[in-house]
């Protein structure tokens, strides 16, 4: 049931958007305030003759009042959750069962291949950064500086935006599917102001400048992690069966000892289940990072 009065703006009728939509998902929001806004300037775009008052009043009928807009989203939202991610996996009560459940849970490889993917991207986004900064810097003094500027700015929140979904793909995070909106409508110089003072501009120009040490961090995690324990239990048998020494110090070969075999193997496989775990622990820590960076600040 409708409780508020009746939006006479199109600001009025994305506020109470808003606050009916209070508690959901902040990329949600933005992904419903950018669907409503781009519709009603849309319409009010075709329908010059309408003042922005009456047109609310024509569309309210047809597109639905904040309240009924929001209700809708809320349960798209929830189809459309369960119909992209995978079940979950069945809760298990054994901590051991616990342990190794993790192989059957898909979120453990999306990570890893995350975790691998993040070095490439960290060094691209750091890359772009570094240089836009440094070129917008260099040109500061000269007529395309502030071109520049814009346009760096510009495609830091397209990347800010293209790395969302990334996140949303591998790591199961909710990102925004559609960027802030922007009015056309208004002077060109209102909408740079309006870029330059958005605080998601400046946390997406922060992100990209800290992916590429999160990105050798998790890098080397995720390839120690891995290594150390194929190692433990590739020895066994390159030992038994190869001759080869466990490890060789100036040219002196040491070899274990037979009991400590079948241990080296057993800490080895118990070390690729511990690393799964590793990698999709890594994954949702980065996928908050991602939210609190690329989402919370425009949506709050």
């Amino acid at each position: 049931m409708n409780t508020n009065a009746a939006p006479l703006s199109i600001d009025e009728y994305l506020a109470q958007l808003r606050a009916a939509l209070s508690g959901a998902d902040p990329a949600m929001i933005q992904d419903a305030l950018y669907d409503a806004e781009e519709h009603l300037r849309s319409e009010l775009a075709e329908n010059p003759q309408l003042s922005e008052a009456e047109l609310l009043e024509k569309i309210v009928n047809s597109y639905g009042a904040p309240e009924e807009v929001a209700e809708i989203y809320r349960n798209q939202e929830v189809t459309v959750t369960r119909a992209l991610r995978p079940p979950p996996p069945p809760p298990r009560s054994n901590p051991v069962a616990r342990f190794f459940g993790v192989a059957g849970d898909p979120h453990a490889y999306a990570s890893m291949f995350y975790l691998l993917l993040s070095l490439a991207t960290g060094i691209f986004y750091f890359t772009w950064a570094v240089t836009g900064i440094a070129l917008s810097m260099a040109f500061a003094l000269t007529l395309v500086g502030i071109p520049f500027l814009i346009l760096f700015f510009g495609s830091v929140r397209m990347l800010g935006l293209l790395e969302g979904r990334i996140v949303e793909g591998m790591l199961g995070v909710r990102m925004p599917r559609r960027p802030p909106y922007a009015d056309r409508d208004k002077p060109l110089g209102q909408r740079i102001i309006a870029m330059f003072t958005d605080p998601r501009s400046w946390s997406s120009l922060f992100y990209m400048l800290t992916m590429l040490p999160l990105g050798v961090i998790y890098f080397v995690l995720l390839i120690v992690s891995t290594v150390v324990p194929v190692a433990l239990m590739a020895a066994p048998f390159a030992q038994l069966f190869w001759h080869l020494p466990m490890a060789q110090v100036r040219d002196i070969d040491y070899y274990a000892p037979a009991w400590l075999l079948p241990i080296e193997f057993v800490l080895g496989f118990f070390g690729l289940f511990l690393m799964l775990h590793v990698a999709r622990g890594i994954g949702r820590m980065h996928g908050a990072i991602a939210k609190h960076l690329l989402v919370k600040i425009a949506a709050a």
